[in-house]
Parts: structure tokens; C-alpha cells; sequence
């Protein structure tokens, strides 16, 4: 099973960014251009993500975990048979945070193009918050 694995770091805090990753309603507004909409369902258990690429995916919001800074989803639907992802942001100096962004999916002729869209999304969140 294909493991895709993006870190960055950026220049803000961890609160400011973990705040932005724990409000799982809103990823638009954390990968801006990236994102174009999100709406949680089923009291917030799950979310349905419109990407700029036209794509439409729900996710699963399956731990949402302060004390570690991780989140935890599973994307259905579409050509993925699986795919769970993670989000774990940490303290990388003052005013500083490194994020690290995994998933794991199959079939595996996908990673390709989730891979493509990771770093899209990786991109979104430097001109966010900063290099």
C-alpha cells in the first residue's frame, strides 16, 4: 500500500495552526485556492470537500486529537478503494511549526495523482501561513 508523506514548515504558531486544522469545517479556508468549499455532515463526524480541481470527496473525520495536534480523516468514494490520512502539527522554534501530512491509499496506480494534490495543498498552506 502506497504511503505518501509531505512536511513543511511555516512561520506561525503552533495555536494559530492548529486552530486552522481543528476547525475540520473549514479546510478552504486553511488551503485557500486549493479547496474551494467544505460542509460538515452528520454533526461534524464527517465533511464534504470541494476541491479546486473539480473533484467533490467525503471524509471522515476520524480522530481529532488536541493534546497530540493530529487529525485524523478517511476519504471515500470516487477511484480510491482506501485512503486514510493524518495531519500532525508540532512546535519547530519560536513562531514556528512543522506540519506533516501522510495518507495511505489504494489501488496503488493512484498515488500519482493524490500525490499531485498533496503538494497542491502543501502549497496553499505556505502562501497561508508563511515559509
Amino acid at each position: 500500500m502506497p504511503t505518501i508523506r509531505k512536511e513543511l514548515t511555516v512561520a506561525a504558531g503552533i495555536d494559530r495552526v492548529w486552530a486552522a486544522f481543528r476547525d475540520t469545517g473549514a479546510v478552504h479556508r486553511l488551503a485557500p485556492g486549493f479547496v474551494t468549499d467544505c460542509r460538515l455532515e452528520e454533526g461534524g463526524a464527517a465533511r464534504i470537500v470541494t476541491f479546486a480541481n473539480g473533484i467533490v470527496a467525503r471524509e471522515a473525520i476520524v480522530d481529532l486529537d488536541e493534546a497530540a495536534h493530529r487529525l485524523a480523516y478517511s476519504a471515500s468514494g470516487g477511484r480510491l478503494t482506501h485512503h486514510n490520512a493524518s495531519f500532525t502539527v508540532t512546535e519547530d522554534g519560536p513562531g514556528r511549526c512543522r506540519i506533516v501530512w501522510r495518507a495511505d491509499l489504494l489501488p496503488a496506480e493512484m498515488k500519482p495523482a493524490i500525490e499531485a494534490m498533496m503538494e497542491q495543498g502543501v502549497a496553499a498552506m505556505q502562501r497561508l501561513f508563511g515559509p
